[in-house]
């Protein structure tokens, strides 16, 4: 058990650590993350008038509240649409910025200009002007990956010309406002003199603008990201990279964010339509089913703790379990600890991997309500899916059916720790003691 484990570590330590390190500080996947985070709160306020929009009650209740409800929805559904219209449905605006901002500070350029910057180059592709109307069309999920593309470009192009000091360069005493609308006037001219005809050539030779040609490239890893392999694939990494230490939730969800919120606008027209949703993997399937008290769905570890035979683990049960409700476990990973523990190893990678199975196995069975909103990462598992899912009830029952499975895998493994522990402790005690004894008979 020991080599097993001498392997194991040394396998982290020697591959999977310095891949992770590498990966996790990449300037483009930190601004892509940025550009989500940025993106966020506009998002989720969107997402939230699905609720008023769309009220969980059956077409044809009679209920007095529920009926008003449903009438009212319907009778004022274009006013309501407009909140969500504009944050939610021109998320792209917010993501392109975001990430602009976050790639000129990295690059040392102006913040703002920068993030401008590509806002423009994303416009510039994604948003034709025809009759005096701008089509909203991948202003959305269809254009996430558009936004994505074209905010790094623009702001490498743009680095690339400071670095190499073609830019206009204004005497010092001009103000420090002026001298940057001058300094990005280059970078301008040159991602309009080189995205523009590129999209045209693109029109012509598909029939497609960029984001539309982008999107049909891309369908085929777009369906395999909201697929079980992809779903226990994304949590395993997540797992071994938390295990040795390494923030794995950021690297995942970098990677998993434009999947997922085109995925997630996808659902959202479909409900918005009255269809079938058509995906089932989305940030708040992995937030509210995979991360229960966060990574490694530790929230009934944090129970279990309160009631363990080791003073030690009480205390971090004790300190753990409020903040666990919000999905903050970092007081037990580090203190009971997880990381690096290879007692605790196997129950911290295959909890989430079978919550995953479960979870998908009840939607694909028609048993559990999909994801249409997105949530704040913190909000309570239970209440979180619920919302997630526009207040079913069922996502509520998975969740309670996910922490039971959870504390059944963690309990054995927890009483071995535990029982190691109080045999170090009193191995511990008895070398103390000891000597006491020899100097006692010596005497």
């Amino acid at each position: 058990m020991s080599s097993l484990y001498q392997s194991m570590i040394t396998v982290i330590e020697q591959s999977i650590t310095p891949l992770a390190g590498r990966l996790g500080q990449q300037k483009y996947v930190i601004a892509i993350r940025d550009g989500f985070t940025a993106a966020l709160p506009f998002m989720i306020i969107g997402s939230f008038m699905l609720v008023f929009i769309f009220p969980p009650f059956s077409a044809d209740t009679t209920v007095g509240f529920a009926r008003a409800w449903l009438d009212f929805s319907t009778e004022y559904r274009e006013q309501l649409m407009l909140p969500f219209n504009l944050s939610m449905g021109v998320m792209t605006f917010f993501i392109s910025v975001g990430i602009g901002a976050s790639l000129g500070r990295q690059f040392n350029l102006d913040p703002v200009m920068t993030g401008l910057l590509a806002f423009m180059a994303f416009l510039l592709v994604a948003a034709p002007y025809k009759d005096g109307t701008i089509s909203t069309q991948y202003l959305s999920g269809q254009g996430i990956f558009t936004a994505l593309i074209t905010s790094i470009y623009s702001s490498r192009v743009y680095a690339w010309l400071k670095q190499h000091k073609i830019t206009i360069r204004l005497p010092k005493e001009v103000p420090t406002g002026v001298a940057r609308s001058f300094e990005i006037l280059i970078p301008v001219l040159v991602i309009i003199g080189t995205l523009h005809p590129l999209n045209l050539f693109i029109e012509a030779q598909t029939g497609m603008i960029m984001p539309q040609a982008i999107m049909h490239l891309l369908e085929p890893l777009v369906s395999a990201s909201d697929s079980l392999p992809a779903v226990l694939l994304s949590v395993l990494l997540c797992q071994i990279f938390w295990f040795a230490g390494i923030h794995g939730s950021l690297i995942v969800t970098g990677i998993m964010n434009p999947f997922w919120m085109a995925n997630l606008s996808a659902n959202q027209a479909a409900l918005a339509a009255g269809a079938a949703l058509p995906h089932v993997y989305l940030q708040g399937f992995w937030d509210h089913y995979l991360l229960i008290g966060g990574v490694g769905s530790t929230l009934p570890l944090a129970f279990l703790l309160l009631r363990s035979r080791v003073t030690h683990l009480r205390t971090i049960g004790k300190m753990g379990v409020v903040p666990s409700f919000f999905n903050i476990n970092e007081p037990i990973l580090f203190g009971a600890p997880i990381i690096m523990n290879p007692m605790l190893f196997v129950p911290f990678v295959c909890v989430p991997l079978i919550n995953a199975v479960l979870a998908w196995t009840a939607t694909k069975m028609g048993l559990l309500a999909q994801v249409v909103s997105l949530t704040p990462w913190t909000t309570p598992a239970p209440i979180g899916a619920s919302w997630a899912a526009n207040w079913a009830f069922s996502p509520l029952v998975m969740c309670l059916i996910c922490m039971v499975m959870s504390a059944l895998m963690y309990l054995p493994f927890l009483r071995a720790y535990e029982h190691s522990l109080m045999k170090a402790e009193e191995e511990k005690a008895a070398q103390s003691s000891a000597p006491m004894a020899e100097t006692v008979s010596s005497n």
